[in-house]
């Protein structure tokens, strides 16, 4: 059995592949990022799913692409864990951006972006990844991300800025009472993913001049300091990963134009195309 999973910090994406490379189930976690969640966090989010529990033993080989898995000691923390929980299994643990280029199907280069929970960036040669920047997490980087949108519309609601239409409807969505809000930033597991999850009412009002200046400026910080860090920018595709990218498509394509940038595919979720890669190497 191979297990193959594509993670953020909101959702983890399983599938288990069998011997004869067909599908044995697809489910879902919690999200499994190890520069955000403790150990036990992580350990119980895997042992208490019944599916992945009842095939531990049975599992020979695990390929695990996550957020936060960019530095060997992230890496090393979470593999202690798996080889906790699935005692038989070889281990192998990829940052991200690596599912995300393999799920482009592409041996062309192009710059490839994260827009989820989080964000991120990197340039794809054609044979190999490259990143200028390692990411300082969601309170110092992650724009364009959903969190980032959540954090820029908690603050405008709690400033005034925020139309009035608008935030009726988003006091009638959200607890927004200061002490809860410091609760889910500062007390509780997962402050990224809450922020996230607030991100989305600024996406399901993205009609509104309020919600697409916002949304803009974001994407336009990203493209900045993100994309253009890369020189070859300006030659090749720009590629998106992530359910953000997904919902944003078209002020992606508005934002990318003010820069003369070329747009190259979204994709939404990547774990069918690497749950496909891996499956392949079976069947050969």
């Amino acid at each position: 059995m191979i297990l193959v999973a594509d993670s953020g910090s909101t959702k983890t994406n399983w599938i288990a592949i069998n011997e004869k490379g067909e599908t044995y189930f697809k489910i879902d976690t919690d999200g499994l990022n190890p520069a955000v969640f403790t150990k036990k966090t992580l350990y119980d989010r895997i042992i208490t799913k019944e599916e992945l529990r009842d095939i531990k033993d049975e599992v020979k080989e695990i390929y695990f692409y996550g957020a936060g898995c960019g530095t060997q000691n992230a890496v090393q923390f979470l593999k202690t864990i798996f080889e906790d929980i699935f005692t038989n299994a070889h281990i192998e643990i990829y940052e991200d951006t690596i599912a995300a280029v393999k799920s482009l199907q592409t041996d062309t280069p192009g710059v490839v972006c994260i827009l989820g929970t989080g964000s991120n960036c990197s340039y794809f040669d054609g044979k190999e990844t490259h990143q200028k920047i390692v990411s300082l997490g969601y309170i110092l980087m992650d724009s364009a991300s959903g969190n980032y949108y959540g954090k820029q519309i908690i603050k405008d609601h709690a400033y005034g800025k925020m139309p009035e239409d608008l935030a009726i409807k988003f006091e009638a969505q959200y607890d927004l009472r200061p002490d809860v809000i410091k609760e889910n930033l500062y007390k509780r597991d997962n402050p990224n993913t809450y922020l996230a999850n607030v991100g989305r009412f600024l996406i399901e009002n993205k009609e509104s001049d309020y919600a697409q200046k916002i949304i803009k400026d974001g994407l336009r910080f990203f493209v900045e300091n993100q994309i253009l860090q890369f020189e070859e920018s300006k030659d090749v595709p720009i590629y998106f990963v992530g359910s953000i990218a997904h919902f944003l498509q078209d002020e992606i394509v508005e934002v990318l134009q003010e820069y003369n940038l070329t747009l190259g595919k979204i994709v939404r979720h990547p774990i069918m195309t690497l749950a496909a890669v891996h499956a392949s190497k079976l069947t050969k």
